[in-house]
């Protein structure tokens, strides 16, 4: 898991307010199904967003960092049901600060 400096994780926010949840972690909760949409998505995107439905904010913390450590992603915040990710592509398309 990849660690972002303050200044990278604020231009990541600020790309990301136009971005729709690409991921969603249902009831079943985080399965090997989500985890692998997640990594196509990331790879795809490398700045995703992921909807957690349920009220269990221990449970989205928890998930949230299991997601990050399984594709080697950063995690860039946690608000409220949404989670969003970082994963620098092979090729970047996004220029970090």
């Amino acid at each position: 898991m990849r660690e972002l400096s303050v200044e990278q994780r604020k231009y990541l926010k600020s790309l990301a307010h136009s971005l729709k949840p690409v991921v969603m972690i249902g009831a079943q909760g985080l399965t090997e199904a989500v985890i692998r949409e997640a990594g196509v998505a990331l790879a795809a995107h490398e700045l995703i967003k992921v909807r957690v439905l349920g009220e269990d904010r221990a449970a989205r913390e928890a998930w949230f960092q299991e997601l990050c450590e399984a594709l080697d992603a950063a995690p860039v915040q946690h608000i409220g049901k949404l989670l969003l990710l970082y994963k620098a592509a092979e090729k970047p398309k996004l220029k970090l600060p």
